[in-house]
């Protein structure tokens, strides 16, 4: 690692601070190794492809929730905690001794901040609907990135639940003919993204409705017109082998 950051001793009085970031995700490579081991005792960095890690529910280790804090998309480093920041004086039976010191090697690969998504979607409808038209596409923009980062997981059900999910706070009444035009912006990308969804999914059906649903926004959009062409066709070649199967 090219980086290396310690962490011997670390004070952190803004405790409120602190929480108001606990809805940021992180996609981390880690590995845990107690101090003067070379053998790790816990390691992700097997896995192909990191899931997205919320701080202080995925990530609650007091030492790696301070250090993520501290670090940027792409940067490697490696922590040391004392007890106090990693597993205290009772440890972790039988891997993690008592009071011990451990090292965690850190590579961020990526992060999403959803903290006001978050917090937009404990409000009541009525809350929701004072809220500035600015703020509201930015939560939706949130939750359609989250989407795009589920969809390149290929978790494709999540993330067409992340899209209808922004998608259900656009329902908005505009109150110039420029509002309608960013709402049907931030609209029709949501679209697009369930259209290709749902093709992924093999449901050609629903994707052929957001497709239409989209040429409604923009006739001459070509994505949304290539979208339906691609569902009609899944469609057609679907009926044929239902077809073939049932003859058979």
């Amino acid at each position: 690692f090219g980086l290396e950051g310690t962490l011997t001793f670390i004070q952190w009085n803004q405790t409120l601070a602190f929480f108001s970031l606990l809805a940021l995700g992180f996609t981390v490579k880690f590995s845990g190794y107690l101090e003067h081991q070379d053998k790790p005792f816990c390691t992700n960095c097997y896995s192909k492809s990191p899931g997205l890690m919320k701080l202080g529910k995925d990530i609650t280790l007091l030492g790696l929730e301070v250090g993520l804090l501290t670090m940027k998309k792409g940067e490697l480093s490696r922590f040391v905690f004392a007890p106090g920041y990693a597993y205290g004086q009772l440890g972790c039976p039988p891997l993690i001794p008592p009071s011990a010191t451990v090292i965690f090697e850190v590579e961020v690969l990526d992060f999403l901040d959803t903290a006001a998504s978050d917090a937009f979607f404990e409000l009541t409808a009525e809350q929701q609907a004072a809220f500035p038209l600015q703020e509201v596409l930015e939560v939706a923009d949130t939750e359609r990135q989250f989407g795009n980062y589920l969809y390149r997981k290929r978790r494709l059900d999540d993330a067409k639940d992340r899209y209808k999910k922004a998608l259900s706070i656009l329902g908005l009444r505009p109150s110039s003919e420029s509002e309608q035009r960013q709402i049907n912006a931030s609209k029709l990308l949501l679209l697009l993204n369930l259209s290709l969804t749902y093709l992924k999914l093999e449901r050609p059906t629903q994707a052929l409705a957001y497709g239409e649903k989209a040429l409604e926004i923009d006739q001459r959009n070509a994505k949304a017109l290539f979208r339906c062409g691609q569902s009609r066709w899944a469609s057609l070649t679907y009926s044929v082998w239902t077809g073939v199967a049932t003859s058979v």
